[in-house]
């Protein structure tokens, strides 16, 4: 998986359209192999983008928890924490 895409379910406040978007942008550069599609291969780039778009928020949305929402401030902290950790050595 992309390192760039973090988890959006179970966050209050819940993840925003733009968030969502982002993330299916990054799935698309990851699979497609492009940063920035050329112009003969933008509208299928931006027409996957829209669709897993729109599939990833009808999931976040269908998806059920009775854990509490995680707070996106302490998941920034330990991803970061971890990130130190990881790339000081």
């Amino acid at each position: 998986m992309c390192r760039n895409i973090k988890p959006l379910f179970n966050f209050e406040p819940p993840a925003s359209e733009e968030e969502i978007r982002q993330a299916a942008l990054q799935f698309v550069r990851k699979i497609s192999g492009f940063n920035k599609p050329s112009r003969a291969n933008e509208t299928a780039f931006l027409s996957a983008v829209d669709e897993i778009a729109a599939a990833s928020s009808k999931l976040l949305h269908a998806l059920e928890t009775y854990a509490a929402p995680k707070n996106r401030a302490q998941e920034s902290a330990r991803r970061r924490a971890r990130s130190t950790q990881r790339f000081s050595n």
